[in-house]
């Protein structure tokens, strides 16, 4: 499953998360599927929202929609850094392996 990570400043958590739980449905009706939130230790209005989405596609049209600028700007948010991610399953296929066994993960 595709997933994306965001870190923002905002300039209030407490106004931030209001508008972020008001969204929820948005969210969900997007394509998320789940999230993670997560705030900075020496700073309570750095966040962290690491999400599950059904498709990149599907999180690349919300974050980037008007509707979805603009509910930013609202909750307070500064400056977004968004990172989409997939995860990656590596078969690697060597002889050592193949004689204990196909591993996902390389033998340390």
């Amino acid at each position: 499953m595709p997933h994306v990570l965001i870190i923002h400043d905002v300039e209030s958590y407490q106004k931030w998360k209001a508008v972020f739980d008001q969204a929820a449905s948005l969210r969900k009706n997007a394509g998320e599927i789940s999230y993670q939130l997560l705030r900075h230790d020496h700073d309570a209005n750095r966040i962290v929202h690491f999400s599950e989405w059904s498709s990149l596609d599907n999180a690349r049209r919300f974050f980037e929609s008007p509707e979805l600028v603009e509910i930013r700007r609202n909750a307070g948010v500064t400056s977004p850094d968004f990172l989409t991610c997939t995860r990656s399953n590596m078969v690697c296929s060597s002889p050592r392996r193949q004689q204990r066994g196909n591993s996902k993960f390389p033998d340390s």
